[in-house]
């Protein structure tokens, strides 16, 4: 979206509120749906505070990740009709996770490639790139950085691979935390290497994937963070078990978990 429309958006919207006038269908992705209700109960908090109208199509299931991920590309094609039948009448489809985002944009139309279906082909092509991060929307769409969040705590970022390396969220999401008052936010050593949860490679290949979550709940702890945030409750699942284990004192939170705290909630 270019700057002259953020700007439209903003004058045009009563109260600084710039979502004024947008629906927004929220892509809740299974494991917030069935793990972490409470992160795309956030994801609704924070898109209304900013003037959204958030919809929830009940039509959604999986993205079909873990299928393609496992090279079960026929079996996959299923969740990719079935997201385009129930995603494809918004202009805006927002998730909570970089992981099922990344899917969506990424392996979609691969699939849909793969299935010979030109009909679901221009499907996927209108309505993938109309997917995006929570942190993508709030700041390249709605062009907000300070959502009127407050969290007065020591937290530590963790850029998790899909959505650094798939849907590039780049900076974001720092932008965001560092708007938040009371926030003190510290780097985190090798924040970019994975947490090695990866979905089927952390039963795959387990023992790797312990010695990779160690490494990072290890680099966690040294921060002295009071809480692990990310854009991906798997990841943080992953790295908070081995935190768990060892019981440190740091708690895993989704980003948009900490976009939703105001003082006095």
């Amino acid at each position: 979206m270019g700057e002259s429309t953020k700007e439209n958006l903003m004058t045009a919207s009563p109260q600084g509120r710039p979502g004024h006038g947008l629906t927004v269908a929220l892509f809740a992705t299974c494991i917030n749906d069935t793990m972490f209700p409470g992160t795309p109960r956030a994801t609704v908090e924070v898109l209304e505070r900013l003037g959204c109208t958030v919809v929830f199509p009940r039509e959604q299931t999986c993205c079909g990740q873990i299928f393609t991920n496992t090279g079960y590309f026929d079996e996959a094609v299923p969740s990719v009709r079935t997201y385009v039948k129930a995603f494809g009448g918004y202009d805006y489809i927002v998730g909570p996770s970089g992981s099922c985002v990344g899917a969506v944009r990424d392996q979609h139309p691969i699939l849909a490639q793969r299935s010979g279906d030109a009909g679901l082909q221009r499907e996927v092509a209108q309505v993938a790139p109309r997917t995006l991060d929570v942190s993508e929307f709030i700041v390249d769409v709605l062009g907000v950085t300070d959502v009127g969040a407050y969290f007065p705590h020591r937290v530590t970022y963790h850029p998790t691979c899909h959505s650094l390396r798939v849907v590039k969220v780049g900076d974001r999401p720092y932008t965001l935390l560092s708007k938040v008052r009371g926030l003190e936010l510290v780097e985190l050593p090798d924040a970019r290497q994975c947490c090695g949860f990866g979905g089927t490679f952390s039963l795959k290949n387990a023992d790797v994937s312990v010695a990779m979550a160690a490494d990072k709940a290890r680099n966690v702890a040294s921060t002295g963070a009071e809480y692990l945030v990310a854009g991906d409750n798997s990841c943080l699942m992953n790295i908070g078990g081995v935190l768990s284990r060892q019981n440190a004192a740091v708690k895993p939170i989704h980003l948009i978990e900490i976009l939703a705290h105001t003082e006095g909630n």
